[in-house]
Parts: structure tokens; C-alpha cells; sequence
């Protein structure tokens, strides 16, 4: 990409220099300056793991969202040319693994707030989608109908997974026990799961504010303000956090001298790139709502 190229088309965005530029149109920048000049939108930036040095042309109206990393500055011109266009900006951490804010959502992107609450708001949907999101979970159907059932069934298949993979990647286990007004009390696996958590909800929240859909409003969890967001996180528990914790944990006990959390951190940023964690969290919410963001390829 040389300098002062455009990235390319909204929803068929580039995939090779760029992180999570993609066909949802999210866009990842870190060590650099994103302003406005001559009533373009540029980000001059030092060289990083996503880009070459240079000076880059952001397309902004063909973006829905851009991630700014560690590094990073913006001018408030920039800040009033998005906000204007409807692109949301938030600030993430290396390797786009803690989620710090974004302002609220632009135009014209009501469609899967609306299915969402219209899902959330009628009893019987919001069972069948909390049904649906075990489905995904554990592979299963099931008829019941009232939502503490399913949460014991759930307890009872998540004490199952734990120890299997426990065993898998060769860690003592004792159970998930921790002190949430302690958490560093909590043995190395334990500690681990809730580093490696705690990552995967920060990418569900950039999926579910990238697609405009409701924090607040969960199908399985309640209460919390980001109840959606830990429904969508814990879709992904036995097949990515809990295997990414236990892998990270292994190498400290045979390693102390090591920082769990750096360790957790440095490879879930890996982890996410790979999986391409949040492009697949957002067709996963599209699926479950029945949304759509308006993109055309979306």
C-alpha cells in the first residue's frame, strides 16, 4: 500500500495490511494521526505489525467502524467528520484486545437495534434465541421453555468441558472457583479463564457496537448493562477461551517467571487474528437477530 492509497470499497475492503478490514467495513489503526486535511480524513503513521509508515487517505464513507490502537491520535475536526458520516471510533489496545469507548451509533443504522428488541421484548422469541445460542454452544436442541433450566443444563455441561479440557492441555483442575473481590486469589487456571474472558467480551463488544445492536438487552444474561455482550462472548468459551487459557496457563506453571495476563493478552491477539474472532461475532449476531446493518454485502 503506498502511501497516500485509499482503502478500497465499503464491505469489500482490502484484507492484506489492515486488521479486521473486511466486508463489515472495520478498519484497524495504531501509531499514527488521524486528521483531516483539505477535507480528507489521513492517518500518518509510524510503522506497526498492520502498517508501513506512511501517510494513508481513509475512504471514511465507506467505513462503519474504525478501531484506533495504542499510539494513536485524533483531532477533533476528524472526530466531527465521522461522527457526521455515522463511523463509529473506538479506542482498543494492542491487538485489538481491551475495548475502551466508542460514541454512540450514526444514521441510519437502526435495522438490527429494532429486530433486537423486538426479539427481546416478546417472551417466546427471546427463549427460542437463548435457546438457539445453547444450540451453537453445545450442539444440542431442546425443548425447554423456562430460561433456569437451561441455565442449570448449561452449569452442568460447562463443569463437563472444564475438566475435558483441563485434561487436554494438561492442567490441574479444581473446579471454577474465584473471588470476584479477589480474583489473584484464584489458582492459575482459574486467573487464566478470567483473563482470557475478559478479552473475548472486549471483541464482542466491538462486534455488537459495530452492528448497532443493544448491550443491555440479553437473552441469557440479566441485569448487567452488557448483558448481550456476555451472551455473544460466551458463545465462544469452550471452543476459544477456555482452550486459549488453559494453553497460557500451562506455560506458567512450567514457567513462573512469566506474566499470566501479558502472556493471556499477547496470545489472544494472535488468537483473535486467526479466528478472525470478530467478523465471525458479527454474522453471528446478524444470524440471531435476523438483522441486517444496511451494508450491501452484509
Amino acid at each position: 500500500m503506498s502511501n497516500g492509497t485509499l482503502l478500497p470499497g465499503r464491505l469489500g475492503l482490502a484484507t492484506a495490511r489492515v486488521p479486521y478490514v473486511d466486508r463489515h467495513g472495520l478498519v484497524g489503526l495504531s501509531r499514527g494521526r488521524l486528521f483531516v486535511e483539505d477535507g480528507t480524513l489521513r492517518f500518518v503513521c509510524a510503522k506497526s505489525d498492520e502498517l508501513d509508515a506512511g501517510d494513508y487517505a481513509i475512504p471514511y464513507q465507506n467505513i462503519s467502524m474504525i478501531l484506533l490502537g495504542p499510539g494513536s491520535t485524533v483531532s477533533h475536526d476528524a472526530l466531527r467528520l465521522l461522527a457526521r458520516h455515522g463511523v463509529l471510533l473506538a479506542a482498543v489496545g494492542e491487538g485489538w484486545v481491551k475495548y475502551y469507548t466508542a460514541p454512540p451509533m450514526g444514521q441510519g443504522r437502526s435495522n438490527v437495534a429494532r429486530a433486537h428488541a423486538l426479539l427481546w421484548a416478546n417472551e417466546k422469541k427471546r427463549i427460542g434465541v437463548a435457546k438457539n445460542m445453547y444450540a451453537i454452544r453445545f450442539s444440542m436442541i431442546n425443548r425447554h421453555q423456562d430460561i433456569n433450566v437451561l441455565r442449570g443444563i448449561e452449569g452442568s455441561r460447562m463443569k463437563t468441558a472444564y475438566k475435558l479440557l483441563a485434561d487436554r492441555h494438561d492442567i490441574p483442575w479444581n473446579g471454577r472457583r474465584y473471588d470476584r473481590s479477589d480474583p489473584t486469589a484464584a489458582d492459575i487456571p482459574n486467573q487464566a479463564i478470567n483473563h482470557a474472558a475478559t478479552f473475548v467480551e472486549c471483541a464482542a463488544d466491538i462486534a455488537v457496537a459495530a452492528v448497532g445492536a443493544l448491550p443491555p438487552l440479553g437473552f441469557i444474561h440479566e441485569d448487567s448493562s452488557n448483558a448481550f455482550t456476555l451472551d455473544i462472548a460466551d458463545l465462544y468459551r469452550t471452543e476459544l477461551t477456555i482452550p486459549l487459557a488453559f494453553r497460557c496457563a500451562h506455560q506458567i506453571l512450567n514457567d513462573p517467571r512469566a506474566v499470566l495476563e501479558r502472556l493471556i493478552r499477547q496470545e489472544a491477539s494472535k488468537e483473535f487474528r486467526r479466528f478472525k474472532l470478530i467478523p465471525k461475532m458479527i454474522d453471528r449476531i446478524k444470524d440471531l437477530l435476523h438483522g441486517n446493518d444496511g451494508g450491501g454485502d452484509a
